[in-house]
C-alpha cells in the first residue's frame, strides 16, 4: 500500500502555485523526482564527477562502476536477461529513432510494411515515416475501437509477406490503455516477424518481464518512472545489436581508427558514442530503487484505483465526456468538457494550482480517429491521493462557472 505521505518524499510539492499547493496530474508527461534522486545527481558533480570510460584515475574508474551498475539493475528492472543487452540515449524518442534507422537501413526495402496502431505517440510514427519518405516503405495500422481498445483480430489480416516489423506501444499516453502485447507478439513470431515497443508509459507502472515477453525491442526513458531528464533506454536483443550499425559516430564507440579503416567497439558500446549523461545515468539507479521499494504491483494498484475513482466521479458532470474507456486501463485518462477547449481547461485549472495537460499529446492520429481536435489529459503517479480528484472535480465546476458567464 502506498504511504500517504508519500509526497514528503518529494520536494517540489513544498511549492505554491499561483499561491495555491501544487496538484501534479501530469505524470504521463514526466514525473517528479523523490529527493533521493536529486541528492545522487548533486553529490555526483559535487564529489564524484568524471567522464566514463575515458580514464583509468579512481575518480574516472568510480564513476565507470557507478555508470555500469545502473545497467545492470536496470535489466533487472525490466527482467531483461542473457538474450539482451540495454543501451543508453538521451530519450525513449531516441531510442525508437535508433531503432528505425538501424533496422530500416538494413531490412526495409520499397514496398515494405512496417505495422503500428491507431495509439502511437508520435515517437513511434514519426522515425518510421522517415522510412516511408526515404525507402517508400507502407505504413498499417492496427485499428482501435470506440472505446480505445486494441482491435487485436485485425492484425492477422494486416500481416503479409511484405511485414517487416511491427511496432507497437505498451499503454497509450492518451487513454491509458493497455495492449495485449504477448498475444501481439506471439502473433509476430508466427510469422517470424520482430516487435518494438514502447514502453515509455509502462516500464514504470507495469508489471512486465522482458524475457516473458520475448519482444526484440522494448523502448522507454527515466523522467518518466521518477529519474532524471536526459536518459532513455533500449532493451534490445543481441541478435539486433550485433546485426545494425552505429546510429551515430563519435568518441567512445570505435575500437581503433586509422586513415584506412575504423573498427567499432563491440556490444552497447558501438551505440554510446560521445560523452553521456553521466550523473542522469547514475541517479537513474535511485529511481529503480524507489519503484522496487514500493513495488509496481503497489503502484499500479493505487494508480489504478485512482483513475476509477476519478472517471467515476467525472461522469456525474453531464458536460464532460471521458474519450475513451478501455477495458485494460493504467492510471492515465482524457477528457473534454462541452464547449470548453482544452487549453482553456488547462489554463483555468492552474490558477488553482491543478497542472493536467490540454492538446493532442503527441498523439494527432488517436485524436483524429477518436472524432476529437484535442483533450485534457490527467494521467497519476505515486503522489497523488483522492484530495488531488476532489481539487480537479471543483476546478472543472469552476471552468464551467466562467464560460457560463
Amino acid at each position: 500500500m502506498i504511504s500517504k505521505n508519500i509526497k514528503d518524499q518529494f520536494p517540489i510539492f513544498n511549492n505554491k502555485i499561483k499561491g495555491k499547493k501544487l496538484i501534479y496530474l501530469d505524470s504521463a508527461n514526466s514525473s517528479q523526482k523523490p529527493q533521493t534522486v536529486i541528492d545522487s545527481i548533486s553529490d555526483f558533480y559535487t564529489n564524484r564527477f568524471s567522464n566514463v570510460g575515458r580514464g583509468i584515475y579512481t575518480l574516472a574508474v568510480n564513476a565507470s562502476e557507478d555508470y555500469e551498475k545502473t545497467r545492470s539493475s536496470i535489466k533487472k528492472f525490466i527482467g531483461s536477461g542473457k538474450d539482451y543487452e540495454l543501451i543508453f540515449t538521451k530519450n525513449a524518442t531516441e531510442s525508437l529513432n535508433l531503432v528505425a534507422s538501424c533496422f530500416g537501413e538494413k531490412f526495409i526495402n520499397k514496398g515494405d510494411e512496417i505495422i503500428l496502431t491507431d495509439m502511437e505517440h508520435h515517437a513511434n510514427y514519426v522515425p518510421w515515416h522517415f522510412l516511408r519518405k526515404k525507402k517508400g516503405a507502407v505504413i498499417k495500422f492496427i485499428p482501435i475501437d470506440k472505446d480505445g481498445n486494441l482491435q487485436l483480430d485485425k492484425l492477422p489480416s494486416l500481416i503479409t509477406s511484405k511485414t517487416k516489423i511491427i511496432s507497437v506501444t505498451h499503454m497509450s499516453n492518451v487513454t491509458g490503455a493497455i495492449n495485449p502485447l504477448k498475444e501481439i507478439i506471439e502473433i509476430a513470431k508466427n510469422k517470424n516477424i520482430p516487435v518494438c515497443v514502447d514502453g515509455t508509459q509502462g516500464a514504470g507502472h507495469l508489471e512486465f518481464s522482458i524475457n516473458d515477453l520475448e519482444c526484440d525491442f522494448y523502448a522507454f526513458s527515466g523522467h518518466k518512472m521518477y529519474g532524471p531528464t536526459g536518459v532513455g533506454l533500449l532493451s534490445i536483443k543481441y541478435k539486433w545489436l550485433e546485426a545494425f550499425d552505429p546510429f551515430i559516430g563519435g568518441g567512445g564507440m570505435i575500437d581503433y581508427v586509422s586513415k584506412k579503416d575504423i573498427a567499432y567497439a563491440r556490444g552497447v558500446w558501438k551505440m554510446e558514442a560521445g560523452t553521456m549523461p553521466t550523473a542522469e545515468i547514475i541517479a537513474l539507479n535511485e529511481s529503480v530503487n524507489f519503484i522496487n521499494n514500493l513495488s509496481k504491483k503497489e503502484i499500479f494498484k493505487h494508480e489504478e484505483k485512482l483513475t476509477k475513482i476519478a472517471i467515476d466521479k467525472l461522469r456525474l458532470n453531464n458536460s464532460v465526456k471521458i474519450i475513451a474507456l478501455p477495458k485494460n486501463q493504467g492510471g492515465v485518462f482524457s477528457f473534454n468538457i462541452d464547449k470548453i477547449h482544452s487549453h482553456d481547461v488547462s489554463t483555468i485549472l492552474d490558477q488553482e494550482g491543478i497542472a493536467v495537460r490540454g492538446g493532442h499529446h503527441c498523439c494527432q492520429v488517436l485524436h483524429e480517429v477518436m472524432n476529437v481536435n484535442s483533450s485534457v489529459r490527467v494521467s497519476f503517479g505515486v503522489y497523488n491521493n483522492e484530495e488531488d480528484i476532489d481539487c480537479l472535480f471543483d476546478g472543472i465546476k469552476k471552468c464551467q462557472k466562467i464560460f457560463s458567464n
